[in-house]
């Protein structure tokens, strides 16, 4: 592995671990407030929708650029 492909992986490795602290702080303010089930809902699709889209752009361009 080159430099740059262990920079990678880091930096991705280190996204996703700032999408989880996002999403237990997230979960977190859902539970402690009075959230109907649509709002949450709506929160968790939209979070869900982000993080797959970052990740999709990673695979992308990772099989693009090899």
């Amino acid at each position: 592995m080159t430099f740059e492909q262990v920079e990678t992986l880091g930096f991705y490795l280190a996204l996703s671990g700032l999408f989880l602290l996002i999403f237990l702080a997230i979960r977190d303010v859902l539970n402690s407030g009075k959230v109907p089930f649509f709002g949450k809902l709506a929160v968790w699709l939209v979070l869900f929708l982000g993080c797959f889209g970052f990740l999709a752009k990673g695979i992308i361009q990772v099989f693009l650029e090899s």
